[in-house]
């Protein structure tokens, strides 16, 4: 039975939210000590986060970064603040997607089940000891890695599936609409902002590795992985 951790401080939504889920056999818990968040997902281990921005203390974004110190598992902003910078703010931070109040408990299932299937699922599990080499830049799909020589850095599962699709077809271009299909679920729509977010991080994280400028823009097209790092070296 999968794990579902609500941080969320309206205590009427809190118990719909888990009548709703109860009923398709989620386990829920609730935060009650919100000066204690991440002790007490530390205590939980959920399989994924429903995380409202506006909460007493710290806001969503600060533990939404305390939970990426120490866990991938998937992360859902639920929120009445709609405004694009609010979401863009929570995908940069760490969030894998965010859900406009007042939402359909029908879309909410979809998101749930989406992520989970893409964080433990079929896909998860045939993962297995996968991995992709390019020039000295290896993608570690079943521990969420990137290398390159010494340099190691953590990947959430959107950035680790937007670097397999690019690396495995290097030098070519990566339609948006591929890229948009291959992360997410047909079943549930997704703004294509969302997309040039997650490819600003996966940027930065090559970045880390010393690797600039290596996925280009293909305008009116979509992207393409240069493996120019070699060159550089």
């Amino acid at each position: 039975m999968e794990k579902i951790f609500i941080v969320e401080d309206d205590l009427k939504l809190v118990s719909l939210l888990e009548d709703f889920l109860n009923k398709y056999e989620y386990e829920t818990y609730a935060v009650k000590d919100f000066d204690q968040v991440l002790s007490q997902f530390e205590q939980v281990h959920p399989h994924l986060v429903l995380m409202d921005v506006n909460l007493p203390k710290f806001d969503g974004y600060y533990w939404c970064r305390q939970v990426r110190n120490l866990s991938t598992c998937p992360i859902l902003f639920v929120s009445a603040r709609d405004a694009k910078m609010d979401q863009v703010m929570a995908l940069e931070n760490g969030a894998d997607d965010y859900i406009t109040k007042p939402f359909d408990y029908e879309i909410v299932l979809a998101k749930i089940k989406s992520q989970l299937r893409r964080a433990y699922g079929s896909y998860a599990l045939s993962q297995v000891e996968r991995k992709i080499e390019v020039q000295d830049l290896i993608l570690d799909i079943e521990r969420l890695e990137l290398l390159f020589g010494e340099q190691q850095i953590d990947l959430s599962h959107t950035e680790a599936r937007i670097l397999e699709e690019l690396m495995s077809k290097v030098d070519r271009v990566v339609s948006r609409e591929r890229l948009l299909e291959k992360i997410w679920d047909d079943e549930v729509f997704v703004d294509e902002n969302t997309l040039n977010v997650y490819i600003a991080r996966v940027r930065k994280k090559l970045a880390h590795l010393q690797i600039q400028d290596a996925i280009q823009t293909v305008r009116g097209k979509g992207y393409q992985l240069k493996a120019n790092w070699s060159e550089e070296s």
